[in-house]
């Protein structure tokens, strides 16, 4: 599990594609502290694991529904990218619940400053935005960020400077594909107001939580 603070951009090293996968060198430096092989680290918002480790990078492969479902096709050598560590017991959880499980992806359409703020636009699918609410939280290439506005095609998000100075959003430009993952207790609630199990065939409903003593 993350939490959406990005600890530290990292840079692709090496890219290797296979037929439907690839592999990813990231050369990072801070991440790695305490990092063994195994472990999970968050790669613009996707959870991938560990393979390998030298001195100043490590290495990871990408399955081919994760290259379906995100940006991680689209990268070069050279380019930036947001890396996360997976939250230890001890930790701070200074984001929101993220796992590393991408939604889909969202396009900027428009960038403006306001003041101290940059304030985002992004398009996403209706599979995405139905989650998507005003003041709810969404992660947007593995950052924790406050949803300002939501409607049934768009959304709105706004950098403060810390966010702004140690992610790599304030590098992209309108038409760039970013990650996106909702917030998963929705899809919980979803879920189980919908259910259809033998106790509640009709669904969670206000008659059915009442006679279960809620």
């Amino acid at each position: 599990m993350f939490t959406g603070i990005v600890e530290e951009i990292g840079k692709i090293r090496n890219i290797r594609k296979g037929g439907k996968s690839v592999s990813l060198i990231v050369e990072c430096k801070n991440i790695l502290e305490g990092t063994m092989k195994g472990d999970s680290i968050s790669v613009n918002g996707v959870c991938l694991t560990v393979t390998a480790m030298s001195g100043n990078s490590f290495e990871a492969d990408v399955m081919p529904e994760t290259v379906r479902a995100t940006n991680l096709i689209y990268l070069k050598p050279g380019d930036s990218v947001n890396l996360e560590r997976a939250l230890s017991p001890s930790g701070r959880f200074g984001g929101h619940i993220v796992s590393g499980h991408i939604d889909g992806t969202g396009t900027i359409q428009e960038i403006k400053r306001e003041d101290n703020a940059i304030w985002f636009t992004i398009s996403a699918r209706n599979e995405i935005m139905k989650y998507v609410i005003h003041k709810g939280s969404v992660a947007v290439d593995g950052i924790s960020l406050t949803v300002q506005y939501a409607d049934a095609k768009v959304f709105k998000i706004a950098l403060i400077p810390h966010t702004r100075d140690y992610t790599t959003l304030p590098g992209r430009k309108a038409g760039y594909c970013v990650n996106i993952e909702c917030d998963i207790i929705g899809k919980y609630i979803e879920k189980l107001m919908n259910c259809t199990g033998k106790e509640n065939k009709g669904g969670i409903s206000l008659e059915y939580l009442l006679e279960n003593g809620f």
